[in-house]
């Protein structure tokens, strides 16, 4: 396990993780929400999505959701789910 050093600042770390078996919502038939929380501010972010997505699809939506308007995190915490460590 490493390590992670307090944040100076917002968006240097995030933890991430999935809520799934949601009941279908939406258009789209959302069933699943990817939350992330920025640990320096302590604040979520809660994207819809779907419990069968594959890593590229996760990416996609972080690229797009997130990361364009915060820019690069320098660490992820995650629980090393599928979708982090996939092949693509």
């Amino acid at each position: 396990m490493i390590h992670i050093q307090k944040p100076k600042s917002t968006w240097e770390v995030v933890h991430m993780d999935w809520v799934t078996a949601l009941p279908p919502s939406g258009d789209r038939g959302y069933n699943a929400c990817l939350v992330i929380v920025e640990r320096y501010s302590k604040t979520p972010t809660f994207l819809p999505c779907h419990k069968d997505d594959i890593a590229m699809d996760t990416d996609l939506l972080l690229w797009s959701r997130v990361i364009y308007h915060t820019g690069l995190f320098k660490n992820i915490i995650s629980d090393r789910d599928p979708k982090f460590t996939s092949a693509l």
